[in-house]
């Protein structure tokens, strides 16, 4: 999908002029980048928040249209209002075709419904990672990465060295070499009513323990009532042997 952002130039920069620009409609922002002068521009609010509804607007090469010409971009930053989330400000960074470019691609995740873990075992699928950085030529970018749960069982996690990837892709997450850099990006585990049930089911239930205990002390007390009757009886034996020897 092709993006073209309409842009012009901004002669007057910082924040009270950004300030007042924002009051009209328009989002202040710069591009940079490819050995370049770094240059002032303004968008139109509503034609960014338009574009801003399609994910791939966030990783995708961007064709930006100022005085007349085309520059193609990658969005590199968007500052927001931390209350109003309005768009404050946006960072585009030139690229090369024939430089290789770092972007955040998300994750697309498929089958999720008849993976074995949910679908046999009642399991329940928790997204450790929903994005990852990857590096290539601008023309492999790919939109996302399909990670596919159709044979994930319970507890078996998928790490980012399974996934397949787009020729000409790199993760830059495994170009340290790292053994902890392999990172799971999904699993499945079993949902916590399930474990908690069977937990309870494996357990004795209070006023069983309970009964046995207080059975315990019955027979406890019933040997000790035995063993006095028993001791009474002997010695009112003897005493009787006593008495008639004399």
């Amino acid at each position: 999908m092709e993006f073209v952002i309409n842009a012009e130039k901004r002669e007057k920069k910082g924040t009270s002029s950004s300030r007042n620009i924002r009051r009209e409609g328009i989002v202040p922002g710069i591009i940079y980048g490819a050995g370049k002068k770094e240059e002032i521009i303004s968008l139109n609010k509503h034609e960014v928040a338009k574009s801003l509804e399609n994910d791939a607007f966030y990783s995708q090469v961007l064709d930006i249209s100022l005085g007349g010409k085309k520059q193609q971009v990658i969005l590199r930053d968007i500052q927001r209002h931390p209350a109003k989330r309005e768009i404050l400000h946006m960072d585009f960074q030139r690229i090369k075709a024939d430089q290789k470019i770092n972007v955040t691609i998300p994750f697309n995740f498929i089958n999720e419904d008849i993976a074995p873990g949910v679908k046999i075992d009642g399991g329940i699928i928790s997204h450790l990672m929903t994005e990852i950085e990857v590096i290539c030529l601008p023309a492999d970018i790919p939109e996302n990465i399909t990670v596919d749960l159709a044979e994930l069982p319970l507890d078996h996690p998928i790490h980012v060295t399974e996934l397949t990837l787009p020729e000409g892709v790199e993760l830059t997450l495994l170009q340290h070499g790292d053994e902890d850099t392999d990172k799971a990006v999904v699993v499945i585990h079993k949902a916590k009513a399930i474990i908690e049930e069977e937990e309870e089911t494996e357990a004795p239930e209070a006023s069983e323990v309970a009964s046995d205990q207080k059975h315990d002390e019955n027979k406890e007390s019933d040997k000790d009532s035995e063993k006095e009757t028993g001791e009474k009886e002997s010695s009112e034996k003897e005493s009787s042997e006593k008495e008639t020897k004399k």
